[in-house]
This record gives C-alpha cells, sequence and structure tokens, in this order.
C-alpha cells in the first residue's frame, strides 16, 4: 500500500477550513461579494506560486520548482499577499480585506500544520520532557535515524495558530481601525516564528540563523515601525480597555 500524501492532504484541508472561514467574516462583516472572492482568488493563485518559488530559490534547480516549493510556507504567505493586491488591482477593488483573512490564514495554517508534523523533519534534538521520536524514513532528519527525541516544532505551531485564531476572533469586535487585525497577526507570527526556528531542523546559513530567519529580520523590523505607527494613534487602544461594572 503506498503511503497517504498526508501533506498535501493536511495543506488541502487547511486551505478549505481557511476559504470557509473567509466567506464567514465576509458575510458577517457584509463584505462578501465577487470583488472579495476574486481576492480569495489571488491569494491562492499567489500563494501557490510564492510556496513554489521559494523552496526553489533554496536549489537554484528548474526540475526541483514543483517538489520542493509546496513546503515554504512563508513564501506561500508571501505570494499570497501579492497575489491579493494584484486580484484587487486588476479588478480596481479598493477596501481592505486583510482582516478578512487573519482568523482564516491562523486556522488554516493550524490544520496545515498537522501534515508537515506527520511528513517532516520534526526539530532539533532535545531533552525536554516532550520531545518525539520520527520514523527514520523521514526525509533530511538525520536525528531520526540515531533514534534522537526532538522538539515537536510544528506542534508548537499548531498550538501557536489556534491561539492566535481565538485572539483574533476576540479582537475583530473591538478593533474599529480596518487593516489593523491584519496587522496584529502578522507582527505575533512573525515574532513566533523568527523564536520557534531555533526549535526547528532547518539548515542554519550564517550567525546560527536559517534562512527563514533572514528573511524575517527585516520583516520583523518594518511591522514594529508599523506597530509604533498605530500604538502612537490609538488604534490598540480598545485591546486594553476595560469595561466598566454600573
Amino acid at each position: 500500500m503506498a503511503d497517504m500524501p498526508y501533506h498535501e492532504i493536511f495543506v488541502g484541508l487547511g486551505v478549505l477550513v481557511a476559504s470557509v472561514v473567509f466567506v464567514r467574516e465576509a458575510r458577517t462583516r457584509g463584505a462578501l461579494n465577487e470583488q472579495s472572492l476574486t481576492a480569495v482568488a489571488g491569494a491562492l493563485v499567489g500563494g501557490a506560486v510564492g510556496m513554489r518559488l521559494a523552496g526553489w530559490l533554496e536549489t537554484l534547480d528548474l526540475q526541483d520548482l514543483w517538489l520542493y516549493g509546496s513546503r515554504s510556507i512563508l513564501g506561500g504567505l508571501t505570494g499570497a499577499y501579492v497575489g491579493v493586491l494584484i486580484a484587487k488591482r486588476i479588478i480596481g477593488y479598493k477596501e481592505r480585506t486583510g482582516d478578512l483573512f487573519a482568523p482564516a490564514v491562523a486556522l488554516g495554517m493550524a490544520v496545515g500544520r498537522i501534515g508537515c508534523h506527520l511528513t517532516e523533519a520534526p526539530g532539533r534534538p532535545t531533552d525536554l520532557p516532550w520531545g518525539v521520536h520520527a520514523p527514520p524514513t523521514t526525509p533530511e532528519c538525520p536525528g531520526c535515524l540515531t533514534g534522537q527525541a526532538m522538539h515537536p516544532s510544528f506542534v508548537y505551531e499548531i498550538v501557536f495558530q489556534l491561539a492566535a485564531f481565538a485572539a483574533l476572533l476576540w479582537a475583530r469586535k473591538r478593533l474599529t481601525q480596518p487593516g489593523e487585525l491584519f496587522t496584529l497577526y502578522l507582527a505575533a507570527y512573525a515574532a513566533f516564528r523568527f523564536l520557534v526556528e531555533f526549535t526547528r531542523a532547518n539548515e542554519t546559513v550564517w550567525l546560527d540563523l536559517t534562512r527563514p530567519q533572514w528573511f524575517l529580520i527585516p520583516s520583523l523590523l518594518l511591522l514594529a515601525l508599523r506597530l509604533g505607527y498605530g500604538w502612537r494613534r490609538g488604534y490598540y487602544d480598545p485591546l486594553f480597555e476595560r469595561k466598566v461594572m454600573t
């Protein structure tokens, strides 16, 4: 019996879940229309292209474009963002859609990462009691061959994404400035991803940092400036206000 393509199955389920959440959010906000659905199409196409291009940059071999690209989540997110911008520019849609995408992306990522946990190298070796073991047939995983316990780095991300999804649902009714929900999610995920990379099995390239971390450093700086801009203008004040009991 052939091995089940768990990675592809859960990525597909993640996309399906994200699409359902997006449609529900758009309907709740009265933004479900042909233009917003076109933005979704742009995200799907851009995400697919971005995942493969980002993965291909690691090998620079055209024969590897389809094989490796499907595993680059950061490339997929970047491609999806660009795809939405292009789709909206083509149809002349000027409404912001990021706040609709934020909860959808968080829950979709949580589902998709299950496939990563089942098929990829879990993380770096660890002595922590929750370290996991993976089959010796796991690709690019020396620790799997020696039976080492490793960080369940993808489980860390699943937990983060589920917590982010819950936090976004809580915050969406409090933030009134368009685009800030999406900004907060991007900043939180970028910071988390930078830190969780220290537990991932990715190759380090310089100063003991991985390629995703070097990609994230300028992104984190830009996001920090963007958060500072929003903070000075009081965009996030509603998140810290307490209701007074009378």
